[in-house]
């Protein structure tokens, strides 16, 4: 790893509903609610992308993929996130590992986490062993306890790309 590394943490929230899939780490998961969001409301995916603007002090997803445009309604947080691994391509940095924890009272994560780590791992271009997925629940405490809300946050090392 160079010398010029640099980390960032990001967080999101959204609201649990029925009619909507729950999609976490661009995987759906099976369950009778999902993310309201304006686009698929993957909370795991916004705190990734927040984290890894962060590090390279490129500000944060809203202001790259604004809520309220057209463009962004419903789209895959997946492809925002391949967005912004080439926003930070361009600006000379490269992902080197994450670390996400994910807040949701039900369904348990556990058995989706294999296949949102290779996914997180495909989308970034990093490898399987660089990616950790990590669920909580809220122990029946506040929103998320209450089987309200969904809550992620991530942490995300990236290095600058030689010159």
């Amino acid at each position: 790893m160079s010398e010029a590394a640099r980390v960032g943490h990001g967080w999101d929230i959204h609201r649990l509903v029925a009619g909507r899939p729950l999609v976490l780490g661009g995987v759906d998961v099976p369950s009778d609610r999902g993310e309201d969001g304006f686009s698929d409301g993957d909370a795991l995916l916004h705190a990734l992308i927040d984290a890894l603007l962060g590090a390279c002090a490129l500000g944060d997803i809203g202001g790259h993929f604004p809520p309220g445009r057209e463009e962004w309604r419903g789209i895959s947080s997946r492809v925002l996130l391949t967005k912004v691994r080439d926003l930070l391509a361009s600006a000379g940095f490269r992902p080197v590992n994450v670390d996400c924890t994910v807040a949701l009272e039900r369904p348990m994560i556990l058995p989706h986490v294999p296949r949102i780590r290779r996914t997180i791992a495909k989308d970034l271009g990093i490898p399987v062993e660089a990616v950790s997925v990590k669920g909580k629940t809220g122990e029946g405490l506040g929103p998320v306890g209450e089987g309200l809300a969904v809550e992620a946050w991530a942490v995300a090392l990236v290095e600058e790309l030689p010159r």
